[in-house]
């Protein structure tokens, strides 16, 4: 299987937004891996020690334009034969950490309490990369599980220039931590050759990332890009060995979840040949609903569908696997 390497330097990212009008920086044909590294960080949440900052991230830093977002992101990646209508059906295959170190921040007039927290906050974390813990202060430890918070292809070209602050039906920040390696994402195809970034990586994250960020570090990640003409989504789905994921994002928390709950009925409808009142109920006693951040305008929830309860499946789950 041929595989690619895309490094993140000044000529390979684009700081804050998704765009269609972006060329693409690397071309791969559907079905090849690639190897793609990411930093995080801006001028003022980095480390006091300058030895600790990756030179690539101090070069963009000095060289890029920052944009409405304030993640960066590595591509866009173009894949052959991928068509508006189609989906990317993205393994991710590893997901590495480029440091020994994060940071979380919060900030005024932003997360899920800004009345309760309205003054600025940091802190750099240390990662223990051997141990896979974040060291906490007062002795905590926190299990480092990577994860991608901007995973898409680029949106429609009728939005224009998209902040990377939102999750939308293209992918973008969707923040959802069980995105972890051995999982694979699904997106709506909406321009030609698709146009896929990754960045935003975090160490650990919990469900909500309620003060707006979670560990922010540099990860580099090792995904398949597949093209899929034989699905047809509306907004991202996802897969882990366990279970079969669907979102929803909306400004109202209970929008984004009556959205992923419906994807998830139509899900069932279409792949297991249930009715959508056998569906409805099942998701009732089976699938767990669950918030997935509250902090990126467009709020996001996700519903979990455990793969374990078909016993004898009449059909496969969209993405293929039994």
């Amino acid at each position: 299987m041929p595989r690619h390497e895309l490094k993140s330097t000044p000529e390979t990212v684009h700081w804050g937004y998704w765009d269609a009008g972006l060329a693409p920086v690397l071309r791969v044909r559907s079905g090849d891996e690639v190897i793609v590294h990411t930093v995080s960080g801006q001028p003022d949440h980095l480390p006091e020690d300058r030895r600790r900052i990756p030179t690539d991230l101090a070069e963009i830093l000095a060289r890029v334009a920052p944009g409405p977002g304030p993640h960066i992101l590595t591509g866009p990646i173009a894949v052959e034969g991928a068509e508006p209508g189609d989906v990317l059906q993205v393994d991710i295959l590893d997901i590495a950490l480029r440091q020994d170190w994060g940071r979380n921040l919060i900030a005024p007039l932003k997360g899920t309490l800004p009345e309760d927290f309205p003054e600025t906050w940091k802190v750099i974390i240390d990662l223990d990369l051997d141990g896979r813990v974040a060291r906490w202060p007062r002795g905590v430890e926190v299990p480092l599980r990577p994860f991608f918070g901007e995973l898409g292809v680029a949106p429609a070209a009728r939005y224009g220039r998209v902040t990377s602050v939102f999750p939308l039906e293209h992918g973008g920040n969707l923040d959802n931590k069980e995105l972890v390696a051995c999982t694979t994402l699904y997106l709506p195809v909406w321009n030609r050759g698709a146009l896929f970034s990754a960045g935003d990586g975090h160490g650990a994250q919990g469900d909500g990332e309620v003060d707006v960020t979670a560990i922010e570090t540099a990860l580099t990640g090792t995904f398949r890009l597949t093209v899929r003409k034989d699905l047809a989504l509306g907004v991202p789905h996802a897969e882990t060995p366990t279970h079969y994921i669907t979102t929803g994002f909306d400004p109202d928390l209970d929008d984004a979840a009556k959205m992923a709950l419906r994807e998830m009925i139509a899900h069932l409808v279409r792949t297991r040949g249930l009715s959508r009142q056998e569906a409805y109920a099942l998701c009732s006693i089976a699938v767990d609903l669950r918030i997935t951040q509250l902090v990126n305008v467009y709020k996001g929830a996700h519903a979990m569908l455990p793969k374990s309860i078909f016993r004898n499946p009449q059909r496969q789950p969209e993405g293929g696997t039994p």
